[in-house]
């Protein structure tokens, strides 16, 4: 993330100091959309403005890290990562990754802090080491966005196993198979992964203002060229696909993506996929057998 500890995050979302977490979102949807480095091809400083803003939001929405930011304090003091500079002690990984506050903490200065519980271990033996870390998958969730969510975004309630409830507001022209991560929201200070699906039941698959689908052809209709009709999100159109078209193939059919409010639309794309079918006839063994040998001899005709 960019550090920007000396920005002003309220005059960044255009905010007077202290307003409502309502104002917050609308504002923070406003900008993202204003400065999405897609919308903004041409503008070389859209990209950072975008972080900046992203960043702005992250910090106001969130009572520690905004306390923290009002205080003086760096971002990077609020979310620093304990590796950056060495691996910490165990009780500094219990307590900045895992969250756990580990009670038997050594003071060298103070041999009986009244903040720490006194243990007293056998002078003929060490204390035993501390438990292994015991290590967990990150979770994840699937999101079914529809095309216009992920095209202008939406807020989204998350309810965690320990019965947390975490309200994500998706970022504008997402696309399929994106992951958003949520740091540290899950028990013990685990990720929580959401993975969004924005796909439309005739098999389109959004990508920012683009649409993307995969045509299986047969081996023959892929040499010979064909004509089939392929979905799009106003209807079916006839496409005409050109001979010799292999696998990955990518055919345009312009203007046929999503459309913003400023009249911005993209184009669907259309990736070729050649199948063969699982069970051959007989007849059509032959035939690829015959493909085979005119490969290998072409004058063997």
């Amino acid at each position: 993330m960019t550090s920007t500890a000396k920005s002003d995050y309220w005059s960044l979302l255009g905010l007077s100091p202290g307003s409502d977490a309502a104002q917050l979102k609308r504002a923070f949807r406003r900008e993202a959309r204003r400065w999405h480095p897609d919308l903004n091809g041409n503008d070389v400083h859209a990209e950072e403005r975008f972080k900046l803003v992203n960043e702005a939001y992250a910090v106001l929405s969130d009572p520690r890290r905004r306390a923290a930011w009002e205080g003086s304090l760096s971002v990077e003091q609020t979310t620093a990562d304990p590796f950056a500079v060495g691996f910490p002690s165990f009780d500094d990984y219990l307590e900045e990754v895992l969250g756990i506050e580990n009670q038997f903490h050594a003071n060298t200065d103070d041999p009986h802090p009244d903040s720490t519980p006194q243990v007293d271990w056998p002078a003929t033996s060490p204390p035993p080491p501390p438990p292994p870390v015991q290590a967990s998958d990150d979770l994840e969730t699937l999101i079914e966005l529809t095309p216009e969510q992920a095209l202008y975004g939406t807020s989204i309630e998350l309810e965690l196993d320990d019965g947390t409830l975490v309200e994500v507001e998706t970022p504008l022209l997402a696309g399929d198979g994106w992951r958003l991560r949520l740091a540290g929201v899950a028990p013990g200070g685990r990720d929580h992964f959401l993975q969004l699906r924005v796909q439309t039941e005739d098999g389109l698959r959004i990508d920012g203002l683009r649409v993307l689908y995969r045509l299986e052809l047969f081996p023959p209709d892929a040499a010979l060229g064909c004509a089939v009709d392929v979905p799009t999100l106003a209807g079916p159109v006839t496409l005409q696909v050109p001979p010799g078209s292999s696998s990955g193939r990518l055919l345009r059919l312009r203007g046929r993506g999503l459309e913003m409010d400023d009249g911005r639309r993209g184009d669907q794309l259309v990736e070729i996929v050649v199948v063969i079918p699982a069970e051959l006839a007989e007849a059509e063994r032959a035939l690829y057998r015959r493909l085979q040998e005119l490969s290998l001899d072409p004058d063997a005709l």
